[in-house]
């Protein structure tokens, strides 16, 4: 059963969240606190967080920093600051997706299982081909650059000889240019592959999870080598 931690001070809000999650078969723990939260995460383990930004105690983004830095259980925020910066703030900090108040239960529902499923491990694909393929990295397990290398079937990623962390959703993202090196992504395409068919618009995200990768994996972030904005139209994953 996939165990979900909430982190919210509302108590109306927080009941919502665990009658409907309950109802679908999920196990629930509540936090009304952001210490509460954090020690929470580390006891419990959870699959999935949803956090809400307006805490008393501490700020929403320290918080959210602070969980990412202890699981990569993806974060699903809670808020309702509505400006394309703090939407782009707690991306930047971590979130996996950004939810503004109000909400539609239902559609907080279908995105949580949404960036669970996106977080779960898939069984690799072989195709008999064996490690080297073409020039594109679709039918490879291991793609290599000059520095850093993508384990497909493993989903990880070595720089410079050590593993680098990546958030699920900054995982699925590089997947999805990986096994498309060399061919131009489209904005829509990525952000349906990566958050899903609702999505199409919100190219911040995806500027927001680029700049992350780049961060992670390019030796000159200013000047990417392997992801390339082709502006507006998307992205591209050279070698």
């Amino acid at each position: 059963m996939t165990r979900v931690l909430v982190v919210d001070d509302e108590p109306q809000t927080g009941r919502a969240l665990v009658s409907n999650l309950e109802a679908h078969e999920y196990e629930v723990d509540v936090a009304a606190d952001g210490a509460t939260g954090l020690r929470l995460a580390t006891a419990r383990h959870p699959d999935v967080i949803v956090l809400d930004l307006g805490l008393p105690d501490m700020d929403g983004v320290e918080v959210l920093k602070e969980l990412r830095g202890r699981t990569r259980a993806p974060i699903l925020v809670l808020s309702a600051r509505h400006s394309s910066d703090e939407k782009a703030e707690a991306l930047d900090a971590g979130a996996d997706d950004y939810v503004t108040r109000p909400f539609d239960m239902d559609a907080l529902l279908a995105l949580l299982g949404a960036v669970v499923r996106r977080a779960e491990p898939t069984e690799p694909t072989h195709n008999g081909e064996g490690g080297d393929g073409g020039e594109d990295g679709e039918g490879e397990v291991i793609v290599e650059t000059e520095g850093f290398t993508v384990d497909l079937a493993a989903k990880k990623v070595d720089r410079a000889g050590r593993h680098v962390r990546l958030t699920p959703t900054e995982w699925h993202l590089l997947e999805v240019l990986v096994r498309n090196t060399g061919r131009l992504v489209g904005q829509k395409q990525l952000l349906q592959e990566v958050w899903g068919p609702s999505y199409g618009t919100e190219t911040n995200y995806l500027r927001v999870y680029v700049a992350q990768l780049r961060r992670k994996l390019e030796a000159d972030p200013s000047h990417p080598r392997h992801f390339i904005t082709e502006p507006g139209t998307g992205y591209r994953f050279e070698r």
